[in-house]
Order: structure tokens, then sequence, then C-alpha cells
């Protein structure tokens, strides 16, 4: 929660992992604090006019309203929507119920309608653009909490996904805490070096800290603060 999407990509980096952040999305409402929690997902393929007609939301089944009723509280809900905004993945009556149920926020890398009333809700959203038609114009609903790719990273069910003002990154489950307590030792780091450059100071042998000065000032930095 208080740490930020590219302090994240860059830890990731260091592991060898390039492609978790989430491409083309952002938030609908930039204000709001961190979106954490595990992936719960849903995927779209492209829509048989056939089998995608208006009567299927009658069916309780239908893996778009299933999804919303099953995403667990604290979840974040993730929707592969082929990174097409021509159509949207929901609206603001789904996201609504999502957020009434706990979940954690929403993410598709397509777009979701309604989106100025999503965008006064308190609850973290992201999407490409937005979108009016019904999915059911170019999207059918498939599965439910399967391996999904979204915006191009890849995304498991119960991947830790954080969101913030800049985006969305996807980090495997396995790495979450590991990753987690490093995330936050770099950006006590960060912050003590944009003090420091906001003082005047070179980046050189500053950042990286290539300079033994560096790690005593940062080490008396820590202390003073409390970090």
């Amino acid at each position: 929660m208080g740490v930020s999407t590219a302090t994240l990509c860059t830890a990731l980096f260091k592991r060898g992992f390039r492609n978790q952040f989430i491409q083309d999305v952002r938030p609908l409402n930039p204000n709001l604090p961190n979106m954490v929690g595990p992936a719960f997902t849903l995927r779209y393929i492209p829509a048989r006019e056939d089998l995608n007609l208006i009567d299927v939301f009658q069916n309780r089944e239908h893996p778009q309203r299933k999804a919303i009723e099953e995403c667990p509280a604290g979840a974040v809900f993730v929707i592969d929507s082929r990174k097409d905004a021509r159509a949207a993945s929901a609206g603001s009556i789904l996201v609504t119920r999502l957020m009434k149920r706990g979940v954690a926020g929403a993410v598709t890398d397509g777009g979701f309608r309604d989106s100025p009333e999503i965008a006064r809700m308190p609850f973290p959203a992201y999407h490409k653009r937005p979108a009016a038609p019904t999915n059911l114009t170019l999207h059918q609903a498939l599965d439910i909490n399967v391996p999904i790719g979204c915006g191009d990273a890849p995304v498991w069910p119960g991947d830790v996904i954080v969101g913030d003002a800049e985006g969305v990154v996807v980090i495997p489950a396995h790495l979450a805490d590991e990753l987690a307590a490093q995330a936050v030792e770099m950006t006590a780091f960060e912050d003590f070096v944009a003090e420091k450059v906001l003082e005047g100071r070179s980046i050189l042998g500053l950042y990286p800290p290539t300079e033994e000065r560096s790690h005593i000032e940062f080490s008396a930095w820590r202390l003073g603060k409390g970090r």
C-alpha cells in the first residue's frame, strides 16, 4: 500500500521479470490510495453473435454475472478484454456491486461504461478508455479465475495486483512477501535520494549509492526519520 508501481517494477526487473506492468490502463480516479489484492480473473473471447444475445444475462450462471458475485472480498477483479475498448467490460452497476461486496478494485484492458459514475466512487478502477456499448456487442464472457493476459501482462489467479496513480503491476504470488519487503526498503532509499537531490546534490555516487558517504548518510537519515 505504501510503495509505487515504479518501485515494484524495478524490484521485479532485478529478478528478471520485464512484462508485469499492465500496458495502457489508467485509473479513473487517480486520487485514491493504492489498490492491493490477489487477482480474481474473468476472460472474454470475441463474441459469436448467435451465442451473445441480450437475454444471456437472464442466466444466473452467465460467467460475467457469476464472476461479479464470486469475486472474494479483498481481491482485485481483473478482466481480459483482449485490449479492445470498443465495447465495455462492465458498467457502474456491476462495479458498484463489487465495491459493496468488499472487492479491492477492478482492472480491465478494455473499457468501462458509465465511467463518469465509476470515477466518482471510492473504489479503484482501471481501464484503457471509456466504452459505452455493452460488452455483448463484442465480448463473450467465457472463463472465471483462470490464467489470463491483461494489457500484455500475464495474470494468474492469486497473483498480487498493485495499482497506483500511474498504473497496475502484477506480482507473481510466490514472490509477493519478498518483493514487498524489498520495495519498502527501496522506497525509503528513494525518499532519501529525493531529499538530497532537492538540496542540490548530484546523482553521481548517490543514485546508485556507489560512494560510502551515501550509505553513511542514508543510515543516519533512516535513524532520524524512524524508517
